[in-house]
């Protein structure tokens, strides 16, 4: 017989057991051979598997009842989830399933050519008969179909072979490619949004504060959730790592009055919402009547599906859709809603990030100028306070030194208040913040010693807590300052040199009981690790009144530098309310 060119794999209709028998021995060395003994499990393996052809032997049932009649009775074949269809030598139809007369919207469609039965439809490729093609080579062939409708479905032509190895019947199967393709579409589109969502210029990163480009993405987020999504009622909400509250981001349409109200990350009593940031799973809520977490979002919700934003398996927020309808989303509905949620989360993170970043430079450049600056400041105060006291009797000179006292220190304040409005605008993380000291905030403190290293270390470690830190070398200095305060405005907390220049701690203390009105003024001594103490300086100071534990250990070390200013502030604020 001839040889059948390029096909590898075949299926054998035949209900004989010699399956030697069955093939020539040509075809039997040739092909690999798949072998059945009923019809039905033809077009099974089909839609499962390719096969380049089908061999009907004929001592099957071909030559007493003939493959189509066989096809034609059966019902199973009727009630095949796909289109399906037997074609003669000719490519005409000679059986159909109701699903594909359907396809071709005709009421029959017997003895006609299939391609004849879809003028109109779009084919994948540059064949433009698939059906012919499949006869002619012997193979099975594959075609997206694409109907102005926008369905789509997969054409499969299997060609079924006689002995003569040529094509007798074909077979074929019109799989329903349209939810898949839509699927498939909508990942696409939900892409091509996530990528959107963050995009910035360069110019716009560099122009715009983080509130510009949150308001941008924003924007973003709602375009593409209506737009791409298809969704009217949402809402997506950002957990205040320090509250635990998940503050509104976006909402749109959810207009209850419970949700206005406040929401914290909790399984119990905090909704849908709650119960999702507190878990890191989605949840659907199918109908809202009946769902014990729901609280009321959308006015007349009937369902509703919340997903959490997650960011390197951290939650930080939750998106909320919901519906008028009950069970209005499906499974597709929550993986699409997933995957989009991980593209706002992530460009919120990115958002966050550029902030982050931004912060960072910007206080390295204040603190660069605080560095440069704080203790050139503290010089002309010093001076400007002995100059002061030297010219009390002029009221000219003395108006305008306290003017120049008042603009320098206006000019720590608004390098202070600098480095707060970059730490408050930008998205800093928590592990990198200094933790906030209310006591502190505002309160002033005044540093005593001739080495400028410790007074540098007073600015660097103490402003970041919200101290205003002056400094002075000598006791001369430093009480020249005290004098010159106003009665109100006095310094919160003095830290000094056991050993000063011109003075010793104890003989400060004894200067600094009538400016401040107290016998234990807020003085605290520092000492370098090891010093021997030869006049017994902080015993004596002790004696005149110095306050218990007053005392710390140089080189400055943050933690305790501020645990000793705290303390000192608490126990002033107790000495006013005794008072």
């Amino acid at each position: 017989m001839p040889k059948v060119n390029q096909l590898q794999r075949l299926l054998c209709l035949s209900q004989s057991e010699e399956k030697d028998d069955l093939l020539p021995a040509s075809m039997r060395e040739e092909y690999e051979v798949t072998f059945v003994r009923n019809p039905v499990k033809i077009l099974s393996l089909l839609q499962g598997e390719t096969f380049d052809g089908v061999f009907v032997c004929a001592d099957s049932f071909r030559e007493i009842l003939g493959l189509g009649e066989l096809i034609r009775d059966s019902q199973i074949l009727k009630n095949l989830p796909d289109a399906v269809a037997l074609l003669d030598r000719d490519e005409r139809i000679v059986w159909c399933n109701e699903k594909l007369a359907a396809c071709t919207g005709r009421s029959d469609v017997s003895n006609l050519r299939l391609m004849d039965c879809f003028p109109d439809v779009a084919l994948d490729g540059s064949d433009e008969d698939p059906v012919h093609t499949a006869a002619m080579i012997g193979r099975q062939t594959v075609t997206r179909l694409r109907f102005k409708n926008a369905n789509e479905f997969d054409l499969i032509v299997s060609p079924v072979l006689g002995r003569s190895g040529k094509s007798d019947q074909l077979i074929v199967v019109m799989r329903d490619m349209t939810r898949e393709s839509q699927q498939k579409q909508k990942m696409n589109a939900i892409h091509a949004a996530g990528v959107e969502l963050a995009n910035l210029t360069p110019e716009e990163i560099f122009q715009w504060d983080f509130r510009q480009r949150i308001e941008v993405l924003k924007a973003n987020i709602l375009h593409y959730t209506q737009e791409v999504m298809k969704f009217d009622y949402f809402e997506i909400r950002l957990i205040d790592t320090k509250t635990n509250q998940l503050n509104v981001l976006l909402s749109v349409g959810i207009n209850s009055e419970r949700a206005q109200q406040p929401l914290y990350v909790s399984i119990n009593g905090q909704g849908v919402t709650g119960y999702v940031a507190a878990t890191g799973e989605s949840y659907y809520c199918p109908n809202t009547s009946t769902d014990h977490l729901y609280l009321d979002g959308l006015i007349g919700a009937g369902s509703c599906l919340v997903v959490p934003l997650i960011v390197h398996e951290h939650v930080i927020g939750t998106l909320n859709v919901e519906s008028p309808a009950i069970d209005a989303f499906s499974p597709s509905d929550k993986q699409f809603l997933e995957i989009y949620s991980y593209y706002i989360a992530n460009s919120l993170n990115t958002f966050e990030l550029l902030a982050a970043e931004g912060a960072n430079s910007a206080q390295q450049h204040i603190q660069a100028i605080r560095k440069a600056v704080a203790l050139p400041i503290d010089e002309i105060l010093n001076e400007a306070y002995l100059v002061l006291e030297k010219f009390s009797h002029d009221p000219e000179v003395e108006a305008r030194l306290r003017a120049i006292v008042q603009k320098t220190r206006e000019v720590k304040q608004v390098i202070h208040n600098a480095n707060s409005s970059v730490v408050a605008d930008a998205a800093i993380p928590d592990s990198l913040q200094t933790p906030v000291r209310p006591v502190l905030v505002g309160k002033r403190m005044l540093v005593v010693d001739h080495d400028t290293t410790t007074r540098d270390d007073a600015h660097q470690l103490l402003e970041a807590f919200g101290l205003i830190v002056e400094t002075a070398h000598t006791g001369h200095e430093a009480l020249t300052m005290m004098r010159n305060m106003d009665r109100d405005r006095l310094y919160d907390c003095i830290l000094s040199e056991e050993r000063l220049q011109d003075m010793d701690a104890c003989q400060l203390l004894k200067e600094m009981q009538p400016i401040f009105g107290v016998e234990s003024p807020p003085l605290v001594l520092m000492k370098r690790a090891g010093f021997y103490d030869p006049v017994h300086v902080m015993s004596r100071a002790r004696e005149a009144g110095l306050r218990k534990d007053a005392r710390i250990v140089k080189p400055l070390r943050m933690e305790q530098a501020v645990a000793m200013v705290e303390r000192m502030i608490d126990e002033n604020g107790h000495q006013e309310i005794c008072s």
